[in-house]
């Protein structure tokens, strides 16, 4: 009897770890109860590239039970056996890849020797004439692409995370009467520059005759008829994050390992470093809002992150949770199932964009560096031992794991809003500014100059004789007296007795003295002082002649007795002046060398102060951000203030001296304060912005750097005394134009920021000029700048009615009596009905799901019971409290696997 070979088909493998990539193949040999005994070997030979999984990977597999898996040596034939159980038949099972194709297979009985006997058998249903290799359906060549287990093998699993997040959408039709008055100055030569508040209550107002209130409609209805709108609806979503299996990527390094070797392999797993964030600022000119995900290890940690950073955010406590709403299109249709739709289709876009994006980011946070080490200190670090005991060479493959993360997303419900605009909503915010103590520059290692005083009067001694010049008389010894000889002066006369004519004694009274050469630089003043070393002798003043070279001192007598000495020594003091050149040049001297030392003064001042402001940028740079949720916080609180000052005074009114407690209870009634959250208009939109000044020589920008101080005298200061900091440092500076034709001169002034190489980025705004906290987020820095926020404040669940008639107090009814245009999947009872009408049956509608709260909650919970549901196709229609998207994204982890691969070193290719 010829054998038979069946192809029973693939089953799946009961173990959840296997996927969809693997399956059992199952094959049926028969022949005859004498062929095929029991306990007899049936022997498959596949073609050598066939992959078949060890089965002692699958102990708890019993169609596995005793499959036997061997390669020939040459590795051209891949062998699979069983025994039989039974006489005339033998199943043999195999796992093996999914994919299925076609080869040629032998078959293979065991004699009593255990020696393999070739035998010929029919393929079944194919049969055809026996023979020794029959064409089979066999698993495709070799190993298959796994992509995970299916999803359906996760149903039932719970999120580890959620984020929840919303779409505004204004509902239009109602002309506000809050934003119809802030068209009033901007038309004040139409009818709307005549409307007033009184024009958007009554029957006028309710169909838009009034003139003014016509013109604003055909004015912005079109265009801005959301604007004009007070109400809106708010469609809450909640993005839930599952976790499914993990799986080995890429390799991420190669180990060759010789026999009986041993190699010591450290893994350091570090975040971005500095280097690579310079490397990513020069590749990148994006928000760098980004970088901050890179610090994020998890998607859903990422996508939280980023929805805080997002600054086109509004931000909403629902429940005790901050959620952030994205601002859709203004919707002409009420009907919540559109609003939904609608909602969806912005929150898929945002949210399949985001996860993808900040999939990315963390695909490129992870750096694994592998060195081959004989010790390390580096205690944090993995460090893993491979050894070869084989005695062949083996290469080890480290390739890092991967996680699938499921991400479904789900409607959870749906509000009605009151919307207002408020201009420059961040007027009222404070800054914080920084103190920062800057010590004086260290001068100690300066030698101050030494003075040299000013030359002072100099006295020179001077000694000179007088001789006993005798001309006539008979006093040969000098002693008698002599006085001025009368007529002339320069001689002196001892008158002898008048019977003694002829015989008077005649001296010479007046001589001329040579004085020293005078000192250089000196001029002479007078004579200071005489010593007669006790002549008796008189003179008259001293006087020098100065013209002459060397100068002379005129020695006159008015009175001498020589008292028989024939020469008289005296002793005189020259005072000398010092001359205006010699101060000056003392003073020059004195100059030069206070002016070299305040040039190094000043070197080290402006050393000092150009140090203070790198250590000043770099505590701003470094700053510690508040709590966003403090932020927000305040600016909710800022942004509520300004909306009670705008309400009218006969809903709100704000005396002096008492507190309307009944008018904010009312208001809380209606509406969930806590809740409220708000648009930002970028800073452009401001009035006046695009045409500010020209930045010219005197422009300092918002946080100027002050000149480096100058001490007075005697005193000392600090190089940033009495400063504090705001924001960040700013200056003008000018560049030049190129090609420039204009007479004016060829360059342009811009306000620029400073920076240094310690410093990170400055904040958004920083080059446009823009108010920046230093302590804040960006989020923060535009709600400071912006031009107005659109404030949007949920009406309580089930207040819904209450609500609309307060607005209609607040807002008028301008427009309600309008025949509501129906649109597409409309509800049908909204056929015929006017704008208020609609709005009533909407209220209604909500009021309804409110009452209804405790089913919808269960809708909106059911994931956390029933866990993860896979959706079919990925994405359906969005319904109320449904999910209706879904994707998977892929990330990587720290963790590195060490595989041991081989390949063919002919085709290179891995086996």
């Amino acid at each position: 009897m010829t054998y038979t070979v069946t192809f029973l088909g693939t089953s799946s493998l009961p173990v959840t770890s296997s996927g969809g990539a693997y399956r059992i193949w199952s094959y049926k040999v028969e022949g005859s109860n004498t062929e095929i005994v029991t306990g007899r070997r049936m022997t498959m030979a596949f073609p050598g590239s066939v992959t078949v999984v060890d089965p002692s990977a699958y102990p708890g597999v019993d169609a596995l039970s005793g499959t036997l898996v061997w390669r020939s040596p040459e590795g051209t034939r891949q062998y699979v056996a069983a025994r039989a159980g039974a006489p005339g038949s033998v199943v043999i099972a195999f796992v093996a890849a999914a994919q299925t194709s076609s080869g040629q297979v032998q078959l293979f009985k065991a004699t009593p020797g255990n020696e393999l006997v070739e035998v010929q058998y029919q393929a079944v249903p194919d049969g055809g004439d026996a023979g020794h290799s029959q064409r089979l359906v066999v698993p495709a060549v070799g190993a298959p692409a796994f992509t995970g287990r299916p999803l359906y093998d996760f149903a039932g699993a719970l999120p580890y995370d959620s984020e929840l997040f919303g779409v505004y959408q204004p509902l239009s039709g109602w002309v506000g009467a809050t934003a119809g008055m802030s068209a009033v100055p901007i038309n004040p030569s139409s009818d709307i520059g005549n409307l007033t508040r009184p024009n958007f209550h009554g029957s006028d107002a309710l169909t838009l005759v009034q003139p003014g209130l016509r013109a604003l409609a055909d004015r912005y209805s079109a265009s801005a008829g959301g604007a004009l709108s007070p109400v809106g609806l708010v469609n809450l979503f909640r993005e839930y994050f599952f976790e499914f299996d993990n799986f080995l990527g890429t390799p991420s390094g190669h180990i060759w390992v010789s026999p009986g070797g041993t190699v010591e392999v450290v893994e350091s797993s570090t975040r971005r470093t500095l280097v690579e964030k310079v490397v990513e600022q020069s590749e990148e000119v994006s928000r760098k809002s980004e970088e901050s995900l890179t610090d994020q290890t998890d998607v859903s940690d990422a996508v939280k992150e980023e929805n805080s950073n997002d600054t086109k955010l509004g931000v909403s406590a629902t429940g005790g949770v901050n959620a952030k709403i994205y601002h859709a299109d203004a919707s002409l249709s009420f009907s919540t199932q559109n609003t939904v739709k609608r909602g969806a289709e912005a929150t898929h876009k945002r949210a399949r964009t985001q996860t993808s994006k900040v999939t990315s980011e963390i695909k490129r946070n992870f750096k694994t560096t592998f060195r081959t080490v004989t010790e390390t200190t580096d205690t944090s670090s993995r460090r893993y031992v491979l050894q070869n005991t084989t005695s062949e060479l083996v290469n080890y493959e480290m390739r890092r794991k991967m996680r699938k993360v499921g991400i479904q997303l789900q409607h959870v419900g749906t509000r009605l809003c009151w919307q207002i605009h408020l201009m420059d909503p961040g007027r009222e915010l404070g800054l914080g500014d920084m103190v920062h103590v800057v010590p004086a520059p260290d001068l100690s290692a300066i030698q101050k100059p030494e003075k040299i005083p000013e030359p002072e009067s100099k006295e020179v001694p001077y000694h000179f004789e007088i001789s006993f010049q005798h001309e006539q008389g008979p006093d040969d010894e000098a002693e008698e007296t002599y006085l001025p000889e009368p007529g002339n002066d320069c001689r002196g006369l001892n008158d002898t007795p008048d019977y003694l004519p002829g015989k008077d004694d005649i001296i010479q009274f007046c001589f001329p003295k040579p004085l020293p050469p005078v000192p250089e630089g000196y001029t002479f003043s007078k004579v200071h002082s005489l010593d007669k070393h006790g002549a008796q002798v008189e003179f008259a003043p001293f006087t020098v002649n100065t013209s002459s070279n060397p100068h002379t001192l005129n020695v006159k007598m008015t009175y001498a007795n020589f008292q028989g000495r024939k020469s008289l020594p005296f002793d005189v003091t020259l005072v000398y002046e010092p001359t205006e050149e010699a101060k000056n040049k003392v003073r020059a001297l004195n100059d030069a060398a206070q002016a070299e030392y305040q040039k190094e003064v000043d070197r080290l001042q402006h050393e000092a102060y150009g140090q203070a402001v790198r250590e000043r940028l770099r505590l701003i740079s470094s700053m510690r951000l508040r709590s966003s949720d403090d932020l927000r916080n305040e600016e909710r609180r800022c942004v509520f203030r300004k909306l009670i000052n705008q309400l009218p005074k006969g809903i709100y009114p704000t005396p002096n001296n008492n507190t309307p407690y009944l008018e904010a209870e009312e208001i809380q009634k209606f509406f969930d304060v806590d809740e409220m959250l708000y648009f930002v208009s970028p800073d452009f939109w401001r009035a006046g912005a695009v045409t500010a000044p020209t930045p010219d020589a005197q422009t300092t920008g918002r946080y100027p750097v002050r000149p480096i101080p100058k001490p007075a005298p005697g005193s000392t200061l600090l190089p940033l005394a009495g400063q504090t900091v705001a924001g960040w440092y700013s200056g003008a500076d000018f560049y030049a134009l190129p090609n420039s034709t204009s007479p004016s001169p060829p360059y342009e002034w811009r306000v620029n920021y400073l920076i240094s190489e310690e410093t990170v980025p400055a904040p958004l705004g920083s080059s446009l000029g823009w108010l920046i906290q230093i302590d804040a987020d960006e989020r923060r820095n535009e709600f400071l700048n912006a031009a107005w926020a659109k404030v949007v404040v949920p009406v309580r669940p089930g207040q819904e009615q209450a609500a609309l008639a307060w607005l209609k107090k607040v807002e008028g009814e301008a427009g309600l009596g309008k025949t509501y245009t129906r649109q597409t999947d409309d509800p049908d009872d909204y056929q015929g009905k006017t704008v208020g009408q609609v709005l009533d049956l909407l209220a209604t509608h909500l009021r309804s799901l409110a009452q209804e709260k405790f089913d919808t909650t269960l809708a909106a919970d059911k994931v956390f019971e029933n866990g993860f549901d896979p959706l079919a196709g990925g994405f359906r229609p969005a319904e109320p409290y449904r999910i209706f998207d879904q994707w998977v994204e892929v990330l990587p982890t720290d963790q590195v696997v060490a595989v041991s691969v081989k390949y063919d070193p002919k085709t290179g290719q891995q086996l």
